[in-house]
């Protein structure tokens, strides 16, 4: 019997053990599962998210999905809680922010060209005037032989071909930098056409998301559009000289984005970049956005998801991240948005109290 007392105890001895370590091991595996972050929205700045995303979750092991549905369905995405956060090239307007569910703030992470690119077999160099840009959306140039084209081209020989305008059928910030250019060079476009995500397009036909566009412009001789510069350089799409509000024309580039954005930052970060003042800036510049709650408590969302959520986003406009944007052909934030981007993070809340110091 007292053998038999003997073997219960250590069997018992080595059940509690066993379950104490079970226990810890649980609670080690619990405490080191990786947050997942889900995100969507622009296309536009999608090459370089792609690129900082993988970079970020190889650092830190938090994932990150992205979702490239067009600015207008980051926004979509964002007002009916369904993700981290959105994404888009056009801010958000007062009356925009006035109808959102809670507070939203703006945190700008790249700088990009939108290009006009063309598809012209041995035709380079093409260089486009306010006007001609005007004429050509608007439908008024039908073939690119017109006299127009080829008197502010001399010495380019320019095909007896229709011009075919490739634009976006889906919402998109990539649109809305575009249109705001427009409006900014032509009355006409101003008046009939205006700006905005989604438009009522005088001429040509839409294709779905940058990819969709940069595709179709590629496929069809003749055809023009707008897309961002990294689709153009990846797919080997010519783009256009377009003329900046002093009168140059100017290729898109590293340096001529950034020197868009030379000027006054406001501390909400919203601002448009076209057509600036700079001598030396290609026109149709411009930030893109990720969009957040400024109250991370929502949908029974947890402090870890919150917390997540704000360290991703210090790092993206981290040097860190910002110095990869030029391997996808995208310009840095200038030092000053960088700033209010950090202030701004710093106003972020997880039930009332502030996720980072």
């Amino acid at each position: 019997m007292k053998n038999l007392v003997t073997i219960i105890l250590v069997i018992f001895a080595l059940s509690s053990c066993n379950s104490s370590s079970n226990k810890k091991g649980n609670e080690k595996s619990a405490s080191s599962k990786k947050v997942t972050l889900t995100a969507a929205g622009a296309t536009f700045p999608m090459p370089y998210y792609n690129m900082v995303f993988k970079s970020y979750t190889s650092e830190t092991g938090t994932l990150l999905t992205y979702g490239g549905i067009g600015s207008g369905g980051g926004i979509r995405s964002l007002t009916d809680k369904v993700v981290d956060f959105g994404a888009t090239d056009a801010f958000l307007s007062d009356d925009k922010l006035s109808k959102m569910p809670a507070e939203v703030v703006h945190i700008p992470t790249v700088l990009g060209a939108v290009v006009i690119a063309y598809n012209l077999p041995g035709v380079e160099g093409l260089k486009l005037s306010n006007s001609l840009l005007e004429k050509i959306f608007m439908g008024e140039i039908t073939k690119w032989n017109h006299p127009a084209i080829k008197s502010n081209n001399a010495g380019i020989s320019l095909p007896d071909m229709d011009i075919t305008f490739i634009h976006r059928s889906d919402g998109s910030g990539t649109t809305y930098i575009f249109s705001d250019y427009m409006t900014k060079i032509s009355t006409k476009w101003a008046d009939k056409v205006g700006k905005g995500k989604s438009l009522l397009w005088p001429v040509g036909m839409g294709a779905k998301g940058s990819p969709g566009v940069a595709g179709t412009i590629k496929q069809t001789e003749g055809a023009i559009g707008y897309i961002g510069s990294e689709y153009a350089f990846a797919l080997k799409i010519k783009t256009a000289k377009v003329q900046n509000s002093s009168g140059n024309y100017i290729e898109p580039s590293i340096e001529s984005v950034s020197a868009a954005a030379q000027g006054e930052i406001p501390a909400d970060t919203r601002i448009t970049l076209t057509n600036s003042a700079d001598p030396n800036s290609y026109p149709i510049s411009g930030f893109t956005w990720i969009i957040v709650y400024k109250e991370q408590s929502y949908n029974g969302r947890s402090k870890e998801q919150a917390l997540a959520t704000v360290t991703f986003l210090e790092w993206l406009v981290s040097e860190k991240a910002q110095s990869q944007a030029e391997k996808v052909h995208y310009a840095p934030l200038p030092v000053a948005a960088v700033e209010k981007a950090k202030s701004i993070l710093r106003t972020v809340t997880f039930d009332g109290a502030k996720l980072l110091e």
